[in-house]
């Protein structure tokens, strides 16, 4: 009796721990857009774009400042005419008294040291540039607010993506529940023929085929639900064999909108920051014909002896200076007015895609709201030819099944209730994408 109670607990267990291995997910529309964005490559490249024009103004920035560089060197003089002794030199006699009273009229012969050491210091200030520094900085500044505004452009990009999925995944969910139906129906109706007695042979043949159709119709809506859920789990970061089920419906009923005029987008603040950051290196470019003027200050200490041990017994040589240095251009070949060139046409370049961009995108959100206002007036007309429809088909169906009609006639009936049914679904999967261009576009 114990082993049998521990079998019944054993097995308990285990069926709870398999119905929670099986369990779906499920998925909300506002946690799919959180866990796509999250995943999407596009945003964390955007953030980097955002980090590295930062650190680019950084760079910009420091040729404000004060630099201080240092080196240190050591030498050691090599004797080509025989290395294991050092260098020298022989002096005549008449510089002998030079050196010392006592070698007057006598020839010296002087070892040159052969170990020299020599460290310094240097340091130089910008005092003033004439706009070649400032101008730059304006147009790193310039390349960040770009760098932001193309974020916010993929952000918004992402989001509308990550939208699409999960509605394309739940329209293909729900064209597969009513294939599905209209599959049975077919052969509910193919049932009813053969259970009525004696059947047309053309019936038959109609209702067999209609039967395939709608097989074909239901592995097709099959094929497409399962790419869709693939693709949303895939940029979900969920595993492709993980079930899945999409708590959120289609609305029954959409809102008028209330939409504004389009004052701005992402898009347009890249192509404004671009004209302002080419403007700005042009500036930069033309500054390059003028002077730089600077503070430098130099300290360098120099010893020198026979060994590298004695090298630092007598004091060595140290030297320093401090003044103002002034760089002026003379001739460069035309560089900097080339690259002044360059950079202004970039701008008008800029410029001019600014107001197409302004242009089209205006265009395209507006058509956005005419698309949903338009799909929202016909919605109420549609979900009414869609109900006739069913009642035309339950019609059908019951004279079908009494003998008063044909197949042929039940088939068309039945087609036309499959397409107002799609029909239905992608009006309203066509009206919640129009409400996220419009976000997309002047959110």
């Amino acid at each position: 009796m114990l082993n049998k109670r521990f079998a019944f607990i054993a097995c308990a267990l285990c069926a709870c721990v398999f119905s929670r291995g099986v369990a779906a997910m499920d998925l909300s529309l506002q946690t799919a857009v959180d866990m796509i964005m999250h995943e999407s490559e596009d945003l964390k490249k955007a953030e980097a774009n955002v980090k590295k024009a930062t650190a680019q103004l950084d760079a910009v920035n420091a040729n404000r400042w004060f630099k201080i560089d240092g080196s240190a060197t050591y030498m050691n003089l090599v004797n080509v005419e025989d290395p294991s002794k050092a260098r020298g030199v022989t002096l005549p006699s008449q510089l002998g008294a030079m050196i010392d009273e006592s070698l007057a009229n006598q020839s010296v012969y002087l070892e040159i040291p052969d170990n020299m050491f020599t460290v310094g210091v240097s340091a130089s200030q910008p005092i003033y540039t004439f706009g070649k520094i400032g101008n730059a900085v304006k147009s790193v500044k310039a390349a960040i607010k770009m760098s932001e505004a193309s974020r916010e452009m993929v952000r918004r990009e992402v989001k509308y993506s990550a939208t699409d999925l999960y509605w394309t995944a739940k329209m293909t969910d729900d064209i597969v529940k009513i294939a599905k139906s209209d599959l049975q129906a077919a052969r509910n109706a193919r049932r009813n023929l053969g259970a009525a007695g004696r059947a047309s042979r053309s019936n038959l043949v109609k209702i067999e085929s209609d039967i395939a159709t709608k097989e074909i119709n239901l592995s097709n809506a099959e094929f497409n639900r399962d790419t869709a859920y693939r693709m949303l789990k895939i940029f979900a970061g969920i595993d492709v064999n993980e079930e899945i089920t999409l708590t959120d419906d289609f609305p029954k009923s959409f809102p008028a909108l209330d939409a504004g005029k389009l004052e701005n987008t992402p898009e347009w603040d890249v192509l404004a920051g671009q004209v302002k950051m080419y403007e700005s290196k042009v500036k930069s470019s033309r500054a390059e014909y003028l002077p730089t003027l600077a503070a430098t200050a130099s300290y360098n200490y120099f010893a020198m002896g026979n060994e590298f041990d004695t090298m630092f017994d007598k004091k060595g040589t140290q030297s320093a200076y401090w003044g103002l240095a002034m760089q002026m251009p003379l001739f460069s070949g035309g560089l900097h007015r080339a690259n002044a060139t360059m950079d202004a046409m970039d701008a008008e370049a800029a410029r001019q895609d600014l107001y197409k961009s302004k242009k089209l995108k205006t265009e395209e959100y507006d058509n956005a709201i005419k698309k949903y206002n338009h799909l929202r007036d016909n919605l109420a007309t549609l979900e009414n030819a869609r109900n006739l429809a069913a009642k035309a088909y339950q019609f059908s169906t019951e004279r079908f099944a009494a003998g008063q009609t044909s197949a042929v006639e039940l088939a068309e009936v039945s087609a036309g209730l499959y397409q107002l049914d799609t029909a239905l679904l992608q009006a309203k999967y066509g009206l919640l994408m129009s409400v996220e261009s419009i976000k997309k576009l002047g959110e």
